[in-house]
């Protein structure tokens, strides 16, 4: 499982200090960074794509107080994310 997650930001590249300072946080939240990415047509745009242990234990971090102000000192103007898993279809006979 992953999780994807858009992010508008007030400055890239304060958002991205703030982010790699998390790094430690989010991997005891069973949270890896696995890509990072920023708009080619907004600058104020960021991707990225983090894996997951455990989607309980990420929720649970994700609503917690801290988490919240971290991305408030990152500058986060607003944000989605959605849990991911890899899809393989039935092969036709």
């Amino acid at each position: 499982m992953v999780l994807l997650v858009r992010n508008r930001v007030k400055d890239i590249d304060h958002w991205k200090k703030v982010f790699d300072e998390q790094e430690a946080a989010g991997l005891a939240a069973g949270l890896s960074v696995q890509r990072v990415w920023r708009s080619a047509d907004r600058e104020d745009e960021v991707f990225f794509i983090l894996g997951v242990e455990d989607r309980k234990r990420a929720e649970a971090y994700m609503a917690t107080p801290e988490a919240a102000a971290v991305g408030e000192e990152a500058g986060a103007m607003e944000g989605e994310f959605w849990f991911l898993e890899e899809f393989q279809s039935a092969k036709e006979d």
